[in-house]
């Protein structure tokens, strides 16, 4: 059996599910890194202690998050790792079961012990680090910073507040701080994330300061584009959009997710607007910003949603054109009021739907990318793939949106920056071009 032996601690952060931990994995890392303690990120056969951040979002992201524990458990007792810790929104809702069930693990860690796992890591929690992080999961010209934590809202089939809490915002000056801290590192698009961004500002300032907290980011010197990332629908505040036309940077881009639009499904869900609601929600935004690109998600297989219920949804991301659109299949969490509900529709059903809502997205998209050829895009170069350089228009996020495919052979990009690119080619869900 191999063992690390006596020898300084190097711990490797594997993070699963969604941006949030990303953000959560680096500022752990940041502190572990203010101790003098060497970090690494998902594989490192020299790290002697693996800190495993879960997902506890869907039962796809449990049973991912489950896996990989219990995967790291097995490294241990093979004498390849000496520690395991497990922190994130898994360990959070489920601490009591884990503990039983994978007793091989030396500590189970919520969302918000973080200084309880670096006393547990042998590190002090180092006030002055807040605000900084020393190393990104992400490529470096690209990070996402998170502007609140939890999320005030009671939306029926979501189990993220009792992951993450209520809202707490952050306030104005501690995000741009952070933000010029990630520019100075060399940083050019950062995405503002919250489990609400609408929300932002309520707690602390007594009203909704997320468009107040954008002008103070374009501000910036240095910084190329920022981005907005889950927006509520309901009372959703016109202002930002106004901001996001005034400021340079913001990026014309706003992701919020929409879940559905069929009344009798909203209602079930408790969000708290209506199918009419909705669509004026979005002809007042492109009415403001004609050239937003708008990313929605949307929840199919809820309890009884029926047939009409999944037709009515067709027909409005038909007529809505939505740039961007992503769609999850309904999961029956404990201690969420829609668990009161029968989840009476088969897994094979929920798949159905998802697949035939994506299909009526797909033929959108392919619209609309067919209507950018010939066109010039301002790109930001992510990364290359053998003979392709890969990279995203203002349009698009990392890793969920349409990506922009240059020729390597004969045009060189450097990686992370910014090119004009003359679309000459499109598919669903992709574009291809040349620089100008």
């Amino acid at each position: 059996m191999k063992t690390k032996g006596a020898k300084t601690n190097k711990v490797n952060i594997v993070t699963l599910g969604c941006s949030k931990n990303v953000v959560d994995s680096e500022v752990l890392a940041t502190q572990l890194q203010g101790n003098d303690i060497e970090v690494a990120y998902e594989k490192d056969d020299d790290a002697n202690i693996v800190v495993v951040n879960t997902c506890g979002f869907i039962d796809l992201a449990k049973e991912e998050s489950i896996n990989t524990i219990l995967h790291y458990a097995e490294v241990k007792k093979e004498g390849d790792i000496e520690k395991l810790y497990v922190t994130g929104c898994l360990s959070q809702r489920y601490k009591d079961d884990l503990e039983k069930e994978i007793p091989e693990v030396d500590a189970y860690f919520g969302t918000l012990d973080l200084p309880f796992l670096l006393e547990e890591l042998g590190a002090d929690y180092k006030h002055e680090l807040i605000g900084e992080r020393y190393s990104l999961t992400t490529p470096n010209h690209y990070a996402y910073l998170k502007i609140s934590e939890g999320c005030n809202r009671t939306c029926s089939f979501c189990a993220i507040p009792l992951m993450r809490g209520k809202h707490v915002s952050k306030t104005i000056e501690n995000i741009v701080l952070e933000a010029q801290n990630l520019v100075k590192n060399g940083v050019k698009e950062i995405m503002l994330i919250a489990q609400e961004l609408t929300y932002y500002g309520l707690d602390i300032y007594k009203k909704r300061a997320l468009a107040e907290l954008l002008y103070k980011l374009n501000e910036i010197e240095g910084l190329g584009w920022i981005r907005l990332h889950y927006a509520y629908p309901h009372k959703f505040p016109l202002e930002i959009i106004e901001a996001m036309k005034k400021c340079d940077k913001v990026c014309n881009y706003l992701d919020m997710p929409l879940q559905h639009v069929s009344d009798p499904v909203l209602l079930n869900m408790r969000r708290n607007t209506t199918k009419d609601e909705t669509y004026k929600l979005i002809r007042d935004i492109r009415n403001i910003l004609p050239e937003i690109a708008i990313r929605t998600t949307m929840l199919v297989g809820f309890p009884n949603e029926t047939d009409e219920d999944i037709e009515e949804l067709a027909k409005f991301i038909k007529e809505m054109r939505f740039e961007r659109l992503g769609v999850f299949e309904y999961s029956h969490e404990e201690n969420t009021s829609a668990h009161d509900f029968e989840d009476n529709i088969s897994p094979e059903e929920k798949s159905r739907r998802a697949a035939y809502i994506m299909e009526v997205q797909q033929e959108v998209s392919d619209e609309l990318n067919q209507a950018k050829i010939g066109k010039t895009f301002k790109v930001l170069f992510d990364r290359k793939e053998g003979d392709q350089f890969i990279g995203r228009t203002e349009f698009d996020s990392p890793e969920v949106d349409n990506e922009v495919y240059v020729d390597a052979k004969d045009q060189y990009i450097r990686l992370g920056d910014y090119a004009n690119v003359k679309i000459t080619d499109a598919s669903e869900f992709d574009l291809f071009g040349e620089v100008v």
